[in-house]
Order: C-alpha cells, then sequence, then structure tokens
C-alpha cells in the first residue's frame, strides 16, 4: 500500500474512535497536556502496528488497550504518582459549570458543590478503583470491555467495582455530602 492508502485507511479504523480514546486517555492522565500525549503516542504505535489493526474486529477495544498499556508502562518509567480525576480549568464538554443552568441559582450551587465533594472523594479511592468506576460509571464502558482493557478476569472487575462504589459511599456519606 502506498503511504497516502496506509493514511486513508489509518483513519478510516481510527477516526471513529477518537472522543472515546481521547476521554480515556484523560482519565488515565487526569490532565489535559498528558491526555493529548498518551493519545498522540497511541496514534504513533497504532499507525506502526497498521497491519494488525487491520485484521482486528474491533479496532476500539484494541486500541483502548494499547492506551492502557502506554499508560501503565509511562507509570513504570516515572515515579508513582496518583491519578487525579479532574484537574481545575481542564474539566471535559463545559466541566461541572456544564450541569449549571438547568434549575434555580441555589439548585445549581448546591449540584457544584456535590460535584466537587464527588471528585474529592474519588481522589481518595486507590488507582485500581477509581479507574474502574470512572471507565464503567462515567464512560460506559462495559465489563467485559473493563477486562480487555485492564487484563484482569471479569470477576474481579466485579468485584472491585463493587468496593469501590462501597468505599465512595461511605467516604461520601462521612463527608456529610449524601446520607
Amino acid at each position: 500500500m502506498s503511504s497516502e492508502a496506509n493514511k486513508q485507511a489509518f483513519e478510516a479504523l481510527v477516526q471513529p474512535h477518537f472522543d472515546r480514546l481521547y476521554r480515556l486517555a484523560f482519565r488515565l492522565t487526569g490532565r489535559k497536556t498528558e491526555a493529548e500525549d498518551l493519545f498522540q503516542e497511541l496514534l504513533i504505535k497504532a499507525f506502526g502496528k497498521l497491519d494488525d489493526l487491520v485484521a482486528i474486529d474491533e479496532p476500539g477495544s484494541w486500541l483502548s488497550r494499547v492506551m492502557y498499556n502506554l499508560f501503565i508502562d509511562e507509570q513504570r518509567r516515572y515515579a508513582r504518582r496518583r491519578m487525579h480525576t479532574v484537574e481545575e480549568g481542564f474539566l471535559p464538554v463545559g466541566g461541572i459549570e456544564g450541569f449549571a443552568g438547568t434549575e434555580s441559582p441555589e439548585r445549581d450551587q448546591h449540584r457544584l458543590e456535590q460535584l466537587n465533594q464527588l471528585d474529592v472523594a474519588l481522589k481518595q479511592l486507590s488507582d485500581d478503583h477509581r479507574l474502574i468506576v470512572l471507565l464503567h460509571d462515567t464512560e460506559g464502558y462495559k465489563l467485559e470491555e473493563i477486562h480487555t482493557l485492564m487484563g484482569i478476569p471479569v470477576g474481579t472487575v466485579k468485584s472491585r467495582l463493587h468496593r469501590a462504589r462501597a468505599r465512595l459511599r461511605e467516604i461520601l456519606v462521612q463527608s456529610g455530602t449524601f446520607s
């Protein structure tokens, strides 16, 4: 294949998954610039594996898995640091403020406070628990996709999700956010 044909084939396979992959990169890194770097690194690696990518039935899952592995490799290369679920000023799609304006200003303010407290609570979870909750409950990944992405059995995904939700609920009740 010519280089132009390779570019076109690559775009046709990968472009439908751009939004989901970028959101995954953002969830993994918690920062806009790091998410962009991880996303770019994925595209470079995937382009180099174009022949493998063409043969795959579910390129979105494969790309997610490659991105997750790139992220883990990066974490191993540098000193372990906590993932941030949301960095102030870099919230996706209008951020938390996107929830405002639906009801009264007092109700919107209360909702914003709850979302901020939820973010604080998420930061108290272990990296594995936080990632599973964000992937499943926020990004809508199915248990099987998380199993494939993280390379852990579905039963482990289910138990971690259950424990993460229970711990999150406990943190939020202790903080008085939810009763």
